[in-house]
Order: C-alpha cells, then sequence, then structure tokens
C-alpha cells in the first residue's frame, strides 16, 4: 500500500503557488507514486480561500487560483470521508486546524505535513498516541532518505 499524506493549507500554497524547494522531495515522490496525497471537501475549501489571499506583492487572478485547485485535485485523492474510526483526538489549541488531523486519520495517513506550530507541538506531545506523524517538510523529506 502506498504511504498516503495530508498537507496543510500552507504545504499546498508553497508546491502551487510559491514552487518552494521544501516540497520538492514531496512533489518528487508523488511523480514517482511512492506517495498518495489525501484532501477533503473542509481542507479544500480552506486552499479555495487562501488561495484568494495577497501574498506580500503576489495577489492571484481568479483563473490563476481555478488553475492551482484544478491542478490540487489532480494531485489529490479526495473521498475519505467514509472512512470511520473510533480513535478519538487531541484538540488543537487551534479549531481550524482540526480538520487536518481528523483528515489524516480517515485516510489512514502515514504523516500530516505541516509548518504550523499548533499542529507540530501537538504532534510532539501526542507522538506515541497518534497513529501518523505531524512532520515539516523538511523533516518528512529526511525521514524518507534514511
Amino acid at each position: 500500500m502506498t504511504p498516503r499524506l495530508v498537507l496543510d493549507t500552507n504545504v499546498w500554497l508553497d508546491w502551487l503557488v510559491f514552487d518552494d524547494p521544501s516540497v520538492t522531495p514531496l512533489a518528487a515522490a508523488h511523480a514517482e507514486g511512492t506517495v498518495e496525497l489525501c484532501i477533503d471537501a473542509a481542507c479544500e475549501a480552506e486552499l479555495a480561500r487562501a488561495l484568494g489571499y495577497r501574498f506580500g506583492r503576489i495577489a492571484l487572478d481568479a483563473a490563476a487560483q481555478a488553475a492551482c485547485l484544478a491542478r490540487c485535485r489532480t494531485l489529490a485523492s479526495r473521498d475519505w470521508s467514509a472512512q470511520r474510526t473510533a480513535l478519538r483526538l487531541p484538540d488543537c489549541r487551534d479549531p481550524d486546524d482540526q480538520k487536518f488531523l481528523a483528515l489524516a486519520l480517515a485516510c489512514a495517513a502515514q504523516a500530516l505535513v505541516t509548518r504550523d506550530r499548533a499542529l507540530l507541538e501537538l504532534g510532539r506531545r501526542w507522538k506515541k498516541s497518534l497513529p501518523f506523524a505531524i512532520v515539516t517538510p523538511r523533516r518528512w523529506a529526511a525521514r524518507q532518505l534514511r
């Protein structure tokens, strides 16, 4: 079975908008078919909202926003709502981040890839209890090279 990953909104933005080198290993692993990316309606809706933000001097017009969403949809598997588990997730300090934890659990992800400090802190505190890791893109890449 191919390992599954959940990317938070900022990691998606780094991939789709900023072409950040820290996500190059994720993109390469996906292109090689060695990982599967997961998204659901709630996470996609947050990405759609974020694509409408101004990032310093960068502002995407409607066509560019639509292109980014279309690209995300070609990269990620989407229907994970039917999968359920009895495991209780810890509550994230930022309620807006809870959806990423829920998706990682629902799709049986190997990792939630994020730069969000609250999620990373939660991942450290609950490391032994969660069935998935919570890691930065660089930490995920480093783990793959071992």
